[in-house]
């Protein structure tokens, strides 16, 4: 089978391995038909994983496949059915495991793709419990985008964001996989949406998205236009991502009571935060990361509903490292997705 490997620092090759063995108690075999890229592709290609790994390692954090045989005492899942595996190694037998709380495993053993082999392989084995079955009527290059940038802004906009129908949400990056995710997601409930963008030719792509204002923020400052349109109250939630570049905006941005949900430091990590500002106006800020395996199916049933993540560009799997660099560069809208 083929396999894309990780042989260094910005050293991708495509390579032939041989095909695993068969599927043992609990496991399923699947042959993986499309993966989608993220920033942790990025970061993983550049040398930044936070926890030792042994190279040369199959990348690919996010993907879709489909079943070619099950092990013994697995039930749920059959021979063709198409799945979505999920990228966390957990244990399954923590309290938030059982709990359904994934993305808090008290002993899990990496992310796949980045401290262990991922899915840009031919064929590979893994725990059944891990795998969510795609509906119906989602095309695999669509399921592909669901076990990260799906799962993860639904985790982060209802489970920790709260939000409500009718509120106002600031959504930074909108040009981005999760960020042009959290827009479709927010649109379909009612949701005023203010997105930002760097670049004139992403902010008409915005617009026809759905957002009902765009900020260019390299030309306007986005907290005053997200106060102007709110008739100076704030916003009710801000999807951050970003990180040091536009924290103390976000924070400016949000109304009284108002909640910021993170996942990303992607233009740094430290950021100053106005403590007096904080508990005066008793804003809300939540950490998030990654999702559970509840949220992939959420994100699955919402694509099936017809909310579906916007594909910038769908490649074959020996242009990999092609959609890295642009993912790199930023010079994208939406999803790149890769197909095996």
């Amino acid at each position: 089978m083929r396999a894309l490997l990780l042989h260094a620092d910005r050293d991708l090759r495509l390579d032939d391995l041989p095909d695993p063995p068969a599927p043992g108690p609990g496991e399923v075999q699947l042959a993986m038909r499309a993966v989608a890229l993220n920033h942790i592709d990025v970061w993983g290609w550049r040398g930044m994983a936070f926890a030792r790994r042994t190279l040369p390692l199959a990348v690919g954090a996010e993907g879709v496949g489909e079943v070619l045989a099950v092990g013994e005492g697995v039930a749920a899942l059959r021979p063709g059915q198409r799945v979505v595996p999920y990228g966390g190694m957990t244990c399954g037998t923590c309290r938030p495991c059982r709990e359904g709380r994934d993305n808090l495993c008290e002993d899990v053993a990496g992310v796949r793709g980045f401290h262990a082999p991922g899915f840009a392989q031919g064929r590979l084995n893994l725990p059944a419990r891990l795998c969510v079955a795609v509906p119906d009527g989602v095309v695999e290059e669509e399921a592909a985008c669901a076990g990260i940038t799906f799962g993860t802004v639904q985790h982060m906009l209802f489970d920790n964001a709260r939000l409500e129908p009718g509120e106002t949400v600031l959504v930074h990056a909108a040009g981005s996989g999760i960020g042009s995710a959290a827009v479709r997601m927010a649109k379909a409930i009612g949701c005023t949406v203010i997105g930002t963008v760097g670049d004139e030719w992403k902010a008409q792509k915005a617009r026809e998205l759905g957002c009902d204002h765009v900020v260019n923020y390299n030309l306007d400052r986005f907290e005053s236009v997200a106060r102007r349109v709110t008739g100076k109250r704030g916003v009710d939630v801000v999807f951050e991502h970003v990180g040091a570049a536009t924290w103390q905006g976000s924070l400016l941005a949000l109304r009284m009571g108002g909640r910021l949900v993170t996942c990303g430091s992607t233009s740094g990590v430290n950021a100053d935060t106005n403590l007096m500002m904080l508990f005066q106006r008793q804003l809300r800020l939540t950490g998030s990361f990654g999702c559970t395996l509840r949220n992939v199916a959420e994100g699955l049933g919402k694509m099936a509903q017809g909310i579906r993540p916007v594909l910038d560009t769908v490649l074959p799997l020996e242009r990999f490292g092609e959609g890295l660099a642009r993912l790199e560069s930023r010079n994208v809208f939406g999803k790149i997705v890769v197909t095996l």
